[in-house]
């Protein structure tokens, strides 16, 4: 039983630092903090956060589709929306479902716009990496472990809509 106590901390740091990741993306591209985006591309100051992207990295088979998205509104307002839902639940333990399939699409998009080749490895990079993750934490529940997943769970709310767990 020890040894489960331990993984489920694990579990639950993992799943914080996942959702870090994503957090830290929203936060760094609404301000423009100088790690992925300067101050001046910020969303805050009228930037916007998918541009670079999809103007300069993107690759293969899709690079006109995303191209084509570039500058446009709404894609950066469900870009910033998605990065903030997805770090908030994995970093809470809430909404664990919802908050995992959407991540999970996101980095399926970005995997695609980068071409489906990733770029230091034949095989696989990190969008496919982070995919097995989520989806593993999802199917742990691992935000009973260091999160809010426990409580929520027995919300009214959540054990009437179960695909809000």
């Amino acid at each position: 039983m020890k040894q489960n106590n331990k993984l489920n901390y694990v579990l639950g740091l993992l799943r914080l630092s996942m959702g870090f990741i994503f957090f830290w993306a929203f936060i760094d591209k609404l301000f423009g903090l100088g790690f992925a985006t300067t101050p001046e591309k910020a969303w805050f100051t009228g930037g916007s956060p998918t541009a670079g992207f999809l103007q300069f990295g993107v690759h293969g088979p899709f690079a006109e589709f995303f191209q084509g998205l570039s500058g446009i509104p709404l894609v950066d307002w469900l870009f910033m929306l998605g990065l903030l839902f997805v770090g908030v639940s994995l970093v809470l333990g809430i909404f664990m479902k919802l908050g995992g399939y959407t991540g999970i699409l996101m980095l399926i998009l970005m995997y695609t716009a980068a071409g489906l080749s990733p770029e230091n490895n034949p095989f696989l990079d990190d969008h496919i990496i982070y995919i097995f993750v989520i989806l593993s934490l999802m199917l742990i529940n691992s935000g009973e472990y260091l999160g809010l997943g426990k409580w929520w769970g027995n919300t009214l709310l959540v054990q009437k809509y179960k695909f809000l767990k």
